[in-house]
């Protein structure tokens, strides 16, 4: 398989994930402001963090298009919370995080565990831990750990692994999935 292949395999799978959750989420924007209301396509994200007690719930992406502002506000929130420095998190790791909880059928948000870290912050968990990668994808904005306390790390995992899309790792011991836009991979139990 080739490059270009598997990249179109990954965006049909997070495609698909995201039309098995579309009547399952209809309601859930019914609220949503006059112009979002039929507006096709919706894509929203819910988080908190417990470290920063920030709530964010947020539509960002509308009929195919980002909304800069509300990808903006999902850039800082997922930021490294002991540095205080943030970066663009890349798009497909939102889409990824999205679509899951879409697929669980949810409607508390996510616990952010770790969105973007920063080398110092990588490095220092790093020397703590086995379980950190040395070029960890949470350095590029790629990679997020979340929990939801509704749902077991098989449950969420199970369904982030469904959009086909990413790298997927169960840490049942510490109670969290990752979830990055890297390479289709899983690992963990």
């Amino acid at each position: 398989m080739t490059h270009d292949s598997s990249l179109s395999m990954t965006r049909r799978g997070l495609l698909a994930a995201f039309a098995a959750t579309t009547v399952a989420a209809a309601p859930t924007f019914s609220n949503a402001a006059g112009f979002l209301r039929g507006g096709g396509d919706i894509r929203r994200i819910r988080m908190y963090s417990g470290r920063t007690g920030e709530r964010l719930d947020t539509i960002y992406w509308v009929e195919g298009k980002y909304i800069k502002d509300a990808v903006k506000e999902i850039n800082a929130f997922m930021r490294d919370w002991r540095t205080n420095d943030a970066i663009s998190i890349d798009t497909r790791t939102i889409d990824i995080m999205a679509a899951a909880h879409n697929l669980m059928d949810v409607n508390e948000p996510y616990m952010l565990l770790s969105g973007y870290r920063s080398p110092a912050t990588n490095a220092m968990l790093r020397s703590r831990s086995r379980g950190v990668a040395k070029n960890s994808l949470h350095m590029k904005g790629q990679a997020a750990d979340l929990r939801v306390s509704s749902r077991s790390v098989g449950q969420i995992a199970r369904a982030a692994a469904s959009c086909r899309a990413g790298g997927v790792g169960r840490y049942s011991g510490s109670n969290f999935v990752h979830m990055d836009c890297g390479p289709v991979r899983t690992w963990g139990r």
